[in-house]
């Protein structure tokens, strides 16, 4: 692996460790060349190819959907664990099914539905980017659906002060 410092090829492991599911080996490496440490994460990598809207075919990145995400929740108040728990639990969810191939809507719409629970701006942020609105009206409808949504969860709370 190369050193990020440096750019040398050899280093050496100097510790290991098991995330608490299991499925992630975090590993602390010292460059030969530089002697800078680094950490590096260790995955399976069974995930499927996602297939775009053009009918590309990528594989899933994760680092690809945590930066989408995280441009959605720019400048919100969104801590960034939860941005981090809405791709793990994609992804986890993605290597679940088993399934060789994923639509990037399928994506686009459990992002949404993470979402949704964690931020409306940023949900109506990563929706516009992401969803292929023809026109502004359909974007108009999909905020007034989420303010009707939003005041009938507001008018459940009330009844019940």
């Amino acid at each position: 692996m190369k050193c990020p410092f440096c750019a040398h090829m050899e280093n050496k492991v100097i510790d290991s460790r098991l995330s608490k599911d299991g499925d992630v080996i975090r590993r602390r490496r010292e460059c030969n060349d530089c002697g800078k440490r680094f950490t590096t994460y260790e995955r399976v990598d069974f995930m499927p190819q996602v297939v775009k809207a053009d009918g590309r075919r990528e594989p899933f990145d994760h680092a690809t959907l945590l930066a989408s995400v995280q441009a959605a929740c720019e400048k919100r108040p969104v801590l960034e664990g939860s941005i981090d728990a809405v791709v793990d639990d994609i992804e986890k969810q993605l290597q679940e099914t088993g399934e060789k191939d994923v639509e990037s809507s399928v994506i686009t719409e459990e992002v949404l539905t993470r979402l949704a629970e964690v931020d409306e701006i940023a949900y109506v942020r990563f929706a516009a980017r992401y969803r292929r609105y023809a026109a502004l009206e359909e974007l108009v409808r999909e905020l007034t659906r989420i303010a009707e949504e939003r005041n009938q969860k507001g008018d459940r709370g009330d009844s019940g002060s």
